[in-house]
């Protein structure tokens, strides 16, 4: 499955860093995650709440959002293209350079659009200027997931890969909440008309935040262990680092990549309409209070850290594929109850709905960090790794809300979504079962033996 440039002496355990040296590396990846991610998801409470007024205000409640939405795509179309960059960067020169560049990308794209003119303002430049920006967040996004989770996990020591990559893993939630609680905080001390005049750029500015984090991570962290043994060795060994490690990870990894990309169907689907999708749907066809809906979402977004850290933590134990098989699995008898308790319009049943949902979720998406890692070699690991994830943004996570929205306007029910859903679960369910596991109880059982190493 990986390319056959490298043997086990390429991946040496993380002795070489310290636990101090770690524990600091897996604060400054948990928080450059956490507000990376708030930058890319501010923009998708923003489409669903903000952009269709401020962006497109001539069109239709239903036109606006399918528009509004549509810009939110931009982003996920790039994130491959940003993956596909930086996984080559990333295998060449390092995994920290990359990671930083991307991160300071991001955060010069948000606080971009916080600085944009209305459509009222400049007219149709400003939708395009919109778009633009959230290409280039897209970009930035899809380069430092496969950097950030790569150095938590390729300096963790070998029996804790897991856990170490739900550093990375729980910034995604982290995201979500401090997007919501900003945006919570800003609808409740303005009054609507200042909110859609100026209040909603004050969540964008705040990614300036991210700049911090940034200068710590130039300054202070190492690469990895994996890849400075990788540049030791390739004035002796050629093919250790390759110079074209794209298209090398494509020639020889392209089946694993697409089962990878299969891996996170069923979480990016869930995740996405529970952020973006039911956010909208709720409040625009259901008569739901925003602040109520938002207040849902930044509860079950803390409730779902200790999900994913602990799914990430059992992989260690258990393996990589059993949690990503359950969480599948259960996806898939969740999908019609989900929409069963969201149409209620109850606030309670709204809450089990997309809870349950999220402990499902999040119990696939905390070991994949580990895993994606592990199917790969570590010549060709960034590229193969972000390109099996930045694949599901593009196939299914941009797309997901579109989807949603244009199903409902046409059938008028919710009943095709959970298909779409219970359909995304069975793609997980089946990647998964084709995939080799990657931490086996023979590696689990020896003290000495690497995860993932027995697939070179």
């Amino acid at each position: 499955m990986a390319t056959p440039a490298t043997s086990r002496s390429a991946a040496p355990a993380a002795g070489t860093v310290s636990p101090r040296a770690h524990r600091k590396l897996l604060g400054a990846g948990l928080v450059g995650s956490s507000i990376e991610w708030y930058d890319f998801f501010l923009y998708g409470t923003a489409a669903a709440l903000v952009f269709p007024h401020v962006f497109f205000p001539d069109a239709s409640a239903l036109t606006g959002t399918l528009l509004s939405f549509s810009t939110f795509w931009a982003g996920f179309i790039a994130r491959p293209i940003g993956g596909l960059v930086a996984g080559h960067y990333g295998d060449r020169y390092g995994r920290k350079p990359t990671v930083v560049t991307c991160l300071m990308l991001m955060g010069a794209a948000t606080f971009l659009i916080g600085c944009l003119p209305t459509t009222a303002q400049i007219g149709v430049a400003a939708p395009i200027l919109l778009v633009l920006l959230r290409f280039v967040q897209g970009a930035a996004c899809g380069g430092q997931w496969g950097g950030i989770v790569l150095l938590l996990t390729e300096s963790a020591g070998p029996k804790k890969r897991g856990l170490a990559g739900t550093f990375g893993q729980m910034g995604v939630p982290f995201g979500v909440v401090l997007g919501n609680l900003v945006f919570l905080i800003a609808t409740a001390t303005i009054s609507n008309e200042a909110f859609l005049s100026w209040g909603w750029r004050v969540p964008f500015f705040a990614s300036a935040l991210l700049f911090p984090i940034v200068y710590y991570i130039q300054t202070k962290v190492e690469d990895t262990p994996e890849f400075r043994a990788l540049q030791q060795e390739s004035s002796k060994r050629s093919a250790k680092v390759v110079q074209a490690p794209l298209a090398q990870a494509i020639k020889h990894n392209w089946r694993t990549i697409v089962l990878g990309c299969g891996l996170l169907a069923a979480t990016n689907c869930l995740f996405y309409i529970s952020i973006a999708g039911v956010l909208s749907y709720s409040t625009t066809e259901l008569g739901m209070e925003r602040n109520d809906v938002l207040a849902i979402s930044l509860v079950v977004s803390v409730l779902s850290v200790g999900v994913i850290l602990w799914s990430g933590k059992m992989s260690d134990r258990w393996g990589r594929r059993p949690l990503i098989m359950i969480g599948a699995a259960a996806i898939i008898v969740w999908a019609f109850p989900y929409f069963w308790l969201v149409d209620t319009a109850n606030l309670g049943w709204f809450f089990v709905a997309v809870m349950v949902g999220s402990i499902f979720q999040s119990m696939t998406y905390g070991p994949i960090a580990a895993y994606l890692a592990e199917l790969f070699a570590p010549n060709v690991r960034y590229s193969s790794a972000s390109l099996a994830y930045q694949r599901a943004a593009i196939t299914v996570s941009g797309g997901t809300p579109v989807v949603m929205t244009a199903i409902i306007a046409d059938t008028g029910s919710t009943a095709f979504v959970s298909v779409f859903i219970a359909f995304m679960g069975l793609l997980t369910f089946l990647a998964a079962w084709r995939l080799r596991e990657t931490n086996p109880a023979s590696v689990r059982q020896d003290p000495d033996a690497l995860p993932g190493a027995h697939l070179y």
